[in-house]
C-alpha cells in the first residue's frame, strides 16, 4: 500500500491512502495540540482492531453473536528498553459459548495480520528520490534471481524474464504496482492481489503453483487489462479525452448512424449482425460509446481481424464492453502465447456454461492419472485435511475441449464451488482449476459458497452464469454430482511440440472453433510495450445476453450523466425532466448512481452511497413534492445498506414529513424534541430541505469537469498514461 503524507499546521500530519485520510497529531506535552491520536497510538490501535476483526470473522461464519464479547489490549513497556514491549490482548467471552469455540476464537486472534508482521520484523528501506510521482519503480516484494531460468508449460520465456519484462513495461508507463496480499493456504497453490498504488481501483489477481508463477499471472492479467481498457469499462473519461484525436486507440474509426437511427453499414459483418440483431431492433444509438459520451462523433468502432479470411471488421467499442466483459483477453511473451490463453479462457467459460446449464455429470479423473501430478495431489490433500472433500473431474466432454474441473464441497455449510480451468495441456488445465478455486480465498471465505439445488431454473437463470464468470460463486445443480457420468473419461492432450508449441496449440484451438461453425475475430495490441490480444467469438464467448445491447446497455449513462453531475445547477424544469427519465427507464431502485453514470465516487461519501431511489427522493424534496418524497423515505428506511448517519437523517426526515403533511400537526410543537432526538445539525438539514434553503443534502456540488472527485481523477490519470503511450506509438 502506498501512503502519502502531507505536512499540515504545527505538528499535525495527514496520511492519504486509497479513499481514506488519517490525521495524526501529538499530545500537548509533546508540543502538539492533542487534536488527533499520535502515529504510535494508531499503531497500537491497529493491533487491537486487527485482533477484533479476526474474532468477528470467526463468529460471523458460525453465527455466534458478538454483542457480549469484549476485547482489550494493553502494551507493557520494558523499563530497561522502551522498544521492548508486550502486547497483552484479553478477550471476555459469554458463558454460553462452547469450549471448542472459545479455543477457536483465541486461535483466530493469533492469526492477526498486524501481529504476524510485527513478529516477523518488517524491513525498512529509507531512500531519497527526485520525484515521488515520477518514481515508477514497481513495489514488488518478490525479486527473483536474475540468473534463474524457471520454465513452465505454456510460457515462451522463463518466469524470471517474464516478470522482469512485464514489470519494466509497467514502470515505463509510470504505473507503480504494489502487492496488496499473498495467499498460500495449501501446498503448491499461490495467489496474490496487485494494484496501482495511485489508482487502487486498477487491480488484478494472480494464481499459480509457485510464488513466481502467481506473480507472472497477476502481472500478465494486469497488462492484458490495460491493453484492453478493461479497468475503465463504463467509466467517463472526461471531456478532453472525449474530444481528443482518438479516444480508445489510434486506429479506431467513428461511424454515424444512418436515417432513422439505422446501423451504419461500415460496422460488423453479416455473420455478426445475424447474432447481435436477429430481430432488427438494434439501433445506432444503442452503440454510442459510454466512455466518451460524444454522440456527435458517432459510433466508436475498433478493428478486429476475421480469422477465416483475414478481413478487418469494425466492432463498436460499446458492444464489446457490454457483452464480453474480460472474456477472451490476454497478454503474453509472444502473440501465440497470448492467443492460446485467450482461446483457453473462451473454452473454459463456454464449456463451463454448457455443463452447468445442461446439468451434466462429469467423469472422475482416475487416481492413476492424478498420481502423475504430485504437486496438484498435494494441494488437493491439503484441502481434504482441512475438512473439504474435493472432486476432480474431466470437463472435456469426451475429449472435445481442453477443460478440467475441481469441485470443492463444504460440509460445514452445505455449499459447493465448481472451479474450471482450460489449457491444451491437461496438467496445466488441472492446475488452473485448483489455483482458481483458492485464488484470494481463505478457509473462512469458503463458508460463503451457495448450496447445490435440484431447481433447474435457478441454475439456468442468466445471472447465475454471470456469478460463475465473476468469481465462480454461482449455483450448481445436484445433478452435477451424479455418480452416473454423461461422458467417459478421456486423458486428452492438445499440446504442441518444440519451439512452435504455442503456435501449434493456437491453430488447434482455432480449429475447434471452426469445426463448431464459429467465426473468431482477433485484435492485437502492442502500443504499450507488451503483446496482448483480444478474441471475440460471436454467439459463443459472450458473458452477458445479446439482448443487453437493447435493454440493459451501459450507455444509458448518457441519459443521466450530465444532469446528475450538474444536479445543483438544474432548475425545476430540468429536475422534473431528470426525475421523469429516472422513473421511465426501468432502473433498479437500489442500483447505485456511480455505476449508472460511470463515475468513481469515493465510496465513503454520500455520492458513493447514492442509489437511484435516494436520488429520486432528494429531487422530490427539491421540488417540494413532499408526498412522493415521504413514500420514498419509507422505502429507503425499509431496505438500505447506507451509513448510520444517512439513516438517521432520513428517520428525522420521515418524522418531519409526517408533521408537514398532516393538517392537524404543527412543526413548532415538535421541533424542540426533534432536535433533542436528532441533533441541531441534522434537523437544520431536514428543515432546510423542507423550506428549500438546503438542496441535495450531503451531495457536494460537481459538474462535467468532475470537481472534487479525487478518486475518479486518479482513475483518469491512470488511463491518460495509456492514452499518451498510444499517441506516442502512433506518432512513431
Amino acid at each position: 500500500m502506498e501512503i502519502k503524507v502531507n505536512f499540515l499546521d504545527k505538528l499535525r500530519l495527514e496520511a492519504k491512502f486509497d479513499d481514506f485520510t488519517v490525521i495524526a497529531d501529538q499530545p500537548i506535552r509533546y508540543k502538539g495540540d492533542g487534536s488527533a491520536p499520535g502515529p504510535f497510538d494508531y499503531f497500537l490501535a491497529s493491533s487491537a482492531l486487527c485482533a477484533a476483526y479476526f474474532v468477528k470473522l470467526y463468529c460471523n461464519t458460525r453465527n455466534i453473536p458478538t454483542e457480549n464479547i469484549r476485547l482489550s489490549q494493553n502494551n507493557i513497556v520494558d523499563p530497561e528498553n522502551r522498544y521492548q514491549q508486550i502486547f497483552k490482548i484479553q478477550v471476555e467471552l459469554p458463558e454460553d459459548i462452547s469450549e471448542k469455540d472459545r479455543q477457536g476464537i483465541l486461535r483466530s486472534i493469533d492469526r492477526c495480520t498486524v501481529k504476524k508482521v510485527v513478529q516477523a520484523g518488517p524491513e525498512f528501506i529509507i531512500e531519497e528520490v527526485a520525484n515521488l510521482d515520477a518514481d515508477a519503480q514497481a513495489l514488488l516484494t518478490l525479486n527473483p534471481d536474475a540468473d534463474a531460468r524457471t520454465y513452465i508449460l505454456g510460457k515462451d520465456l522463463p518466469l524470471e524474464q517474464t516478470i522482469a519484462n512485464m514489470s519494466g513495461v509497467l514502470a515505463d508507463l509510470g504505473i507503480k504496482i504494489e502487492i496488496a496480499s499473498w495467499r498460500n493456504i495449501v501446498p503448491n497453490v499461490w495467489s496474490l492481489h496487485i494494484r496501482d498504488a495511485h489508482s487502487p481501483m486498477c487491480f488484478t489477481n494472480g494464481k499459480g503453483a509457485s510464488k513466481e508463477s502467481a506473480l507472472a499471472s497477476a502481472l500478465g492479467e494486469y497488462i492484458e487489462r490495460l491493453n484492453n481498457n478493461h479497468f475503465y469499462a463504463g467509466v467517463f473519461w472526461g471531456e478532453d479525452i472525449a474530444n481528443a484525436p482518438f479516444v480508445h486507440y489510434p486506429d479506431e474509426r467513428w461511424f454515424k448512424p444512418g436515417r432513422k437511427d439505422a446501423l451504419p453499414p461500415e460496422i460488423l459483418d453479416p455473420y455478426c449482425l445475424a447474432i447481435y440483431d436477429p430481430d432488427g431492433e438494434l439501433r445506432g444509438s444503442h452503440l454510442y460509446d459510454t466512455n466518451s459520451g460524444n454522440v456527435q462523433r458517432g459510433i466508436c468502432s475498433l478493428p478486429y481481424v476475421r480469422q477465416s479470411d483475414g478481413e478487418t471488421v469494425y466492432f463498436p467499442s460499446n458492444l464489446v464492453e457490454n457483452l464480453y466483459a474480460s472474456n477472451g483477453m490476454s497478454a503474453g511473451n509472444t502473440l501465440a502465447e497470448a492467443q492460446v490463453q485467450c482461446l483457453s479462457e473462451i473454452f473454459e467459460r463456454a464449456v463451463k456454461r454448457e455443463i452447468l446449464e445442461g446439468e451434466l455429470a462429469l467423469p472422475d479423473v482416475p487416481q492413476e492419472v492424478l498420481a502423475k501430478y504430485p504437486g496438484i495431489v498435494a494441494g488437493i490433500r491439503g484441502l481434504k485435511e482441512q475438512g473439504f472433500p474435493v472432486l476432480v473431474k474431466d470437463a472435456s466432454l469426451g475429449g472435445q475441449y481442453p477443460v478440467m474441473c475441481v469441485t470443492l464441497m463444504n460440509p460445514r455449510t452445505g455449499g459447493v464451488f465448481a472451479s474450471f480451468g482450460a489449457h491444451p495441456s491437461l496438467e496445466v488445465a488441472l492446475e488452473r482449476s485448483l489455483t482458481e478455486l483458492l485464488q484470494g480465498r481463505s478457509f473462512e471465505g469458503l463458508n460463503d459458497l451457495p448450496p447445490p439445488t435440484f431447481v433447474s431454473n435457478a441454475v439456468t437463470e442468466p445471472n447465475n452464469f454471470v456469478e460463475h464468470f465473476i468469481d465462480s460463486s454461482g449455483i450448481v445443480s445436484w445433478r452435477f454430482f451424479s455418480a452416473r457420468a454423461d461422458y467417459d473419461f478421456v486423458e486428452w492432450d492438445f499440446t504442441g511440440q518444440g519451439e512452435n508449441a504455442n503456435a501449434e496449440e493456437a491453430a488447434t484451438l482455432f480449429g475447434i472453433l471452426a469445426d463448431l461453425g464459429k467465426e473468431a475475430y482477433v485484435a492485437v495490441y502492442q502500443d504499450l510495450g507488451a503483446t496482448a490480444c483480444r478474441i471475440l467469438v460471436p454467439g459463443y464467448s459472450e458473458v452477458y445476453p445479446v439482448e443487453d445491447l437493447i435493454w440493459d446497455n451501459t450507455n444509458k449513462a448518457l441519459l443521466f450523466r450530465q444532469d446528475i453531475l450538474n444536479l445543483h445547477r438544474l432548475d425545476d424544469a430540468a429536475l422534473e425532466a431528470l426525475l421523469e427519465r429516472l422513473e421511465n427507464n426501468e432502473l433498479d431502485e437500489y442500483s447505485d448512481i456511480a455505476t449508472l453514470i460511470g463515475i468513481e465516487f469515493d465510496e465513503n461519501t454520500d455520492w458513493g452511497q447514492l442509489t437511484v431511489l435516494e436520488l429520486k427522493l432528494l429531487i422530490n424534496l427539491a421540488l417540494q413534492q413532499f408526498e412522493d418524497a415521504h413514500e420514498l423515505v419509507g422505502a429507503f428506511l425499509q431496505y438500505n445498506d447506507n451509513t448510520v448517519e444517512r439513516r438517521l437523517f432520513y428517520q428525522a426526515m420521515d418524522a418531519a414529513l409526517e408533521v408537514e403533511l398532516a393538517d392537524d400537526l404543527d412543526m413548532e410543537d415538535y421541533e424542540v424534541n426533534f432536535r433533542r432526538m436528532f441533533g441541531d445539525a441534522r434537523m437544520d438539514a431536514v428543515l432546510g430541505s423542507l423550506n428549500g434553503s438546503v438542496r441535495f443534502h450531503g451531495l457536494t456540488p460537481t459538474s462535467m469537469q468532475l470537481e472534487g472527485l479525487d478518486r475518479h481523477h486518479r482513475l483518469i490519470d491512470s488511463y491518460r498514461k495509456l492514452h499518451t503511450a498510444r499517441a506516442r506509438a502512433a506518432a512513431r
